[in-house]
């Protein structure tokens, strides 16, 4: 493996999903840099469809207020459809991750009760200090997702490269209306998740475990 190539697999093996976070900010500096690097991915034409609105504190905590409040509602409605179903092997996936943090965090299978306040969390945005919105365009469609989330994946590359850790969040998603209506997003973009980002609090049980991949003969074919 060339030293390049090690050095990016060992990036990827050093990201994760935070659901814990320390209090401390992340510097304007540092988001900016972690921005600049993130927005160097490749886009269909290089229309470079995201948007990135960086929540301000007092801005972070209205909106979360709103999420928790609505956290009991049982409808959801996402801007962009979330997935019908998962079968097989991706429902295994999913459940798998899912039963992970659970037992990370002491939620007994049948604590419906326990799940609820754990994925309530996701409108607190983990604790995170820092929190950024992003949007894509209605008119590019699945392309413009597509490129959005290439720019997410390269968010939380740059910044697990200076320490900093994050998680995307599709959750803020199925509540497209009030993020919306909070942060004033013109109806021609679309809601597309939030990346809650800061310092790892490495002593909260639910960053203690981390998921698998899948091997490529799984999902590698020749054609």
């Amino acid at each position: 493996m060339s030293p390049k190539l090690k050095d990016f697999d060992e990036l990827m093996n050093s990201r994760f999903s935070c659901r814990a976070f320390l209090t401390k900010e992340v510097d304007q500096k540092t988001i900016d840099q972690i921005i600049e690097t993130a927005q160097k991915v490749p886009s269909w034409c290089n229309s470079q469809p995201w948007q990135v609105i960086l929540l301000r504190q007092e801005t972070r905590r209205l909106l979360s207020e709103k999420l928790v409040y609505s956290a009991d509602q049982a409808f959801e409605t996402p801007d962009i459809d979330f997935p019908k179903r998962y079968t097989g092997v991706y429902k295994t996936r999913r459940s798998t991750c899912g039963w992970q943090l659970y037992n990370a965090v002491g939620v007994q299978k049948g604590d419906r009760e326990g799940a609820s306040q754990q994925m309530a969390k996701n409108y607190e945005f983990f604790g995170a200090p820092n929190v950024a919105i992003i949007t894509t365009p209605k008119d590019l469609g699945a392309y413009g997702v597509l490129d959005c989330g290439a720019f997410i994946t390269a968010f939380t590359l740059a910044a697990a490269a200076i320490g900093i850790s994050s998680i995307p969040q599709a959750a803020i998603a199925g509540r497209a209306p009030i993020v919306r209506e909070v942060l004033n997003i013109e109806e021609d973009r679309d809601v597309l998740c939030a990346i809650s980002f800061g310092f790892a609090d490495k002593d909260n049980p639910a960053n203690s475990f981390r998921t698998q991949r899948a091997d490529s003969v799984e999902f590698v074919e020749w054609a």
